[in-house]
């Protein structure tokens, strides 16, 4: 998409890094905000109002018509949306538990990797759909005059379903602001409850046809007098809530303890690297293959400028394998061994992993044949995604146990996700920028 913004060739990489630096450096500076604005008015209605800002800004990035614009909409995207750190902080609220939080913390990289199974395959498939080149004119249909459109208003929709489902199910996770009166889960209860007794109706119906007992067991005064008795023995915890004073407003010091400025650093460094690879891989892959007799000239074994010079279908398959793996692995591998061997254990564990796929991923272009490169990285893909599937969930649990209490902890997340958005800004810029300069000087191992 990006190439097709009349970028040159040989600056993608470069412009590719920005427009997702900058993303990370406007939530950075307002990710704070965001966590302390979910502390005062609860998680529910920043949530929403940080996936409707994602909506809308991917409909403007599918229609961007220049380069300016799609940086443009990229900020506005970043800065409307601190949502990661406020789910991490939902999440810690209704899962206190700590042998349950392996289990309940890698719920969201699961999604993320559900995401990645048929995101890359949808982005691929649905992209330019008409097959124009970038320096080709436009025709007249409107996906020829936007070719990556398509998949953005797809992207679109399925955003629309989920802040539709928010707005009518998701309950409030903030005590002190669960008590609030939620026109949004009233309008749900009445349409679940609409199609419970529509469900019970064609379920009646349907046993009397057959013949069978439709009566039930349970008398519905019996039934509504235990309701009754629930209801009352519930309202004087509902009124305990609605008449508890708001916790005093936390100090710096309460929220950036020293075990909680550790695990912030430890979590931006984490996200500056794994995101600066996952940024330049698809271009690395995307990239053309070197000549022997080209320029710069290669001078092995590390002077060499080539990709794989696969396209984006083939991409996308590949990065949607990915993503079942990791996927598979993010259920049912990791939460038994964070359980068995610690997180801390796990988090050290993985670290060793991440600079030696980082080393030998360049070099997977010096095999002979395209088939062996595909295997070659994708082996390398699978490597660096088992252990981000460890070291994401392990510092976000380290960091939700190193807050002094519940009361911080959205303003914690909100700073974690300020300075993760730094190494998530700062990864993808200068690799960008150095795979630029590094191919062009004949170093693609650069980055």
């Amino acid at each position: 998409m990006i190439e097709s913004l009349r970028v040159p060739k040989d600056e993608v990489a470069k412009w590719a890094g920005i427009a997702s630096a900058v993303f990370s450096f406007a939530q950075c500076l307002t990710g704070i905000l965001w966590g302390l604005a979910s502390d005062k008015f609860g998680r529910k209605p920043i949530i929403l109002f940080g996936l409707t800002n994602t909506m809308l800004m991917i409909l403007l990035w599918g229609f961007s018509t220049s380069l300016p614009m799609a940086i443009a909409v990229r900020a506005i995207s970043g800065a409307g949306n601190g949502n990661v750190g406020i789910i991490r902080t939902a999440v810690a609220e209704m899962v206190p538990w700590k042998e349950l939080q392996p289990r309940a913390f890698s719920i969201m990289p699961l999604v993320f990797n559900i995401g990645s199974v048929f995101g890359p395959a949808l982005g691929g498939a649905l992209a330019n759909p008409y097959h124009r080149h970038p320096s080709d004119p436009p025709g007249s249909a409107l996906l020829d005059q936007f070719p990556y459109a398509l998949p953005n208003i797809v992207a679109a929709s399925i955003f629309l379903i989920g802040i539709t489902t928010g707005i009518l199910f998701l309950r409030e996770p903030l005590e002190t602001c669960s008590s609030r009166r939620d026109y949004g889960l009233i309008i749900g209860k009445k349409i679940t409850g609409a199609a419970k007794r529509q469900y019970i109706n064609i379920k009646t119906w349907w046993r009397q046809r057959r013949g069978e007992e439709a009566e039930p067991l349970l008398k519905p005064s019996s039934a509504s007098t235990c309701a009754s008795t629930a209801a009352d023995e519930e309202s004087p915890r509902k009124s305990s809530i609605r008449h508890r004073t708001r916790p005093p407003k936390p100090r710096l010091r309460d929220v950036a303890s020293k075990q909680s400025a550790l695990n912030l650093l430890s979590y931006s460094l984490l996200a500056l690297h794994a995101l600066g690879y996952d940024q330049l891989l698809p271009i690395f892959m995307h990239h053309p293959p070197q000549s022997p007799d080209s320029t710069p000239s290669i001078h092995l074994p590390f002077k060499f400028a080539g990709g794989f010079g696969i396209d984006s279908p083939r991409i996308g398959l590949l990065f949607t394998l990915y993503g079942v793996s990791g996927m598979l692995g993010q259920f049912l591998i990791f939460p038994p061994l964070a359980r068995r061997f610690g997180v801390l254990n796990c988090l050290k564990a993985v670290t060793c992993i991440f600079p030696l796929v980082y080393l030998v991923t360049p070099f997977t272009a010096l095999l002979p044949t395209a088939l062996e490169q595909q295997i070659a990285i994708f082996a390398l893909m699978l490597g660096k995604g088992w252990a981000s599937i460890f070291a994401f969930p392990c510092s976000t649990i380290m960091l939700t146990n190193s807050a002094s209490s519940l009361s911080v902890l959205g303003t914690l997340n909100g700073m974690a996700t300020s300075f993760s958005a730094i190494g998530r800004a700062t990864g993808p810029f200068i690799g960008g920028i150095v795979f630029t300069e590094g191919v062009r000087r004949g170093y693609v191992i650069a980055p």
